[in-house]
């Protein structure tokens, strides 16, 4: 074995230490959340994890500990002076606040999920076979709606649609939308709630995600907006004005034929929208936190998906704006272009 460089040995290790608080407190984090213990700390005030505990209702010397470690990682503010605990309006937002687009509970709870059922993904690695949407643990659903929501309820009126030609206009007017993928519906209820002259169609394999779109849509009071329980390749041919896929293009088995079918489906002049993670063509443009985080996303939930149905081409969470631009081409369209940008997205508009 070659000779360690031991100051290099000694970094790595260190970041490994690192790596492993942090997943030990996303576990921490993701309790805090179910057990209410931020959102008993979501007034900011200084407060004894004894007069904390009260609040959530838990128990107070396990509390002490686990914000213990919260201080420790930076999630919650301790003074040594008092005793107590509290959390900055930027921990709050963070870690408390459902509506705020900072929230990252949805990250974690993706994180816990695939935790959870560890046992399954060593064997699907393993054995290079496929897992469906419907085979992760529950939490990974759920996690998976509070983690997007925020950034489609910031970015897809103001900027997303507005960023594709005509679009807008046609939507305002009154339009036929298909939002395929549309897991727990929240970008077709946005959508729904933006344009009431317009039709809402959201559809999605999962069949439970389906239901919890109907219940949202209920809840939220939005009568243009239906969903159904159907895959990609198999949605009704409805001459849509706009379709959408957000986040799910790359899970899909064939995304040729997926494209292909919206294409045929869409109205003369309609338009496809494809939100996609943020991503450079070569793998040395994806060396980096977010890029780690889609990568470890990817081998875990996305190529899994592809390759539980047929064709099972497994673009990957970091395909890139050019692989994704050659499978639209692919589909038959003859107009594809980066129409716009996030800070995690990458937003495609294909026409005919």
């Amino acid at each position: 074995m070659a000779e360690l460089n031991m100051e290099k040995l000694e970094a790595l290790a260190g970041k490994v230490v690192g790596d492993a608080a942090a997943s030990l407190g996303t576990l921490l984090a993701y309790i805090g959340d179910q057990t209410g213990v931020y959102r008993a700390m979501a007034d900011g005030e200084s407060r004894s994890a004894e007069d904390i505990a009260a609040i959530a209702n838990v128990d107070a010397r396990y509390l002490k500990e686990m914000l213990s470690a919260n201080a420790a990682t930076g999630y919650v503010n301790y003074d040594a002076s008092s005793d107590c605990f509290s959390m900055s309006p930027e921990q709050i937002a963070i870690f408390a606040t459902e509506n705020s687009p900072a929230n990252m509970q949805g990250l974690l709870q993706i994180v816990v999920a695939q935790y959870a059922e560890y046992k399954t993904a060593v064997d699907v690695f393993k054995s290079g076979k496929g897992r469906s949407w419907g085979e992760h643990n529950a939490c990974q659903f759920c996690g998976t709606d509070r983690f997007f929501r925020p950034g489609y309820e910031m970015n897809l009126i103001d900027h997303w649609i507005p960023a594709l030609e005509g679009v807008q206009e046609k939507l305002v007017a009154g339009g036929v939308i298909a939002d395929i993928g549309c897991g727990h519906g929240s970008s077709s209820v946005l959508m729904a709630q933006t344009f009431p002259h317009s039709k809402v169609f959201g559809y999605d394999l999962h069949a439970p995600s389906i239901d919890d779109a109907r219940n949202k849509a209920n809840d939220a009071g939005v009568k243009n907006v239906a969903f159904e329980a159907l895959a990609a390749v198999d949605i009704p041919n409805g001459e849509y004005d706009f379709a959408c896929i957000f986040d799910a293009l790359h899970d899909m088995g064939d995304p040729v034929g997926v494209a292909k079918h919206i294409r045929e489906s869409l109205k003369p002049g309609g338009t496809l929208m494809v939100v996609e993670p943020l991503a450079g063509d070569k793998t040395e443009d994806n060396l980096h936190v977010l890029g780690a985080v889609f990568y470890a996303a990817s081998t875990l939930i996305c190529l899994p998906m592809s390759r539980s149905q047929e064709v099972g081409l497994c673009l990957g969470a970091q395909a890139g704006p050019k692989r994704l631009m050659d499978v639209l081409t692919e589909a038959g369209f003859t107009s594809v272009r980066v129409a716009t940008t996030s800070a995690t997205n990458i937003i495609l508009e294909a026409k005919n």
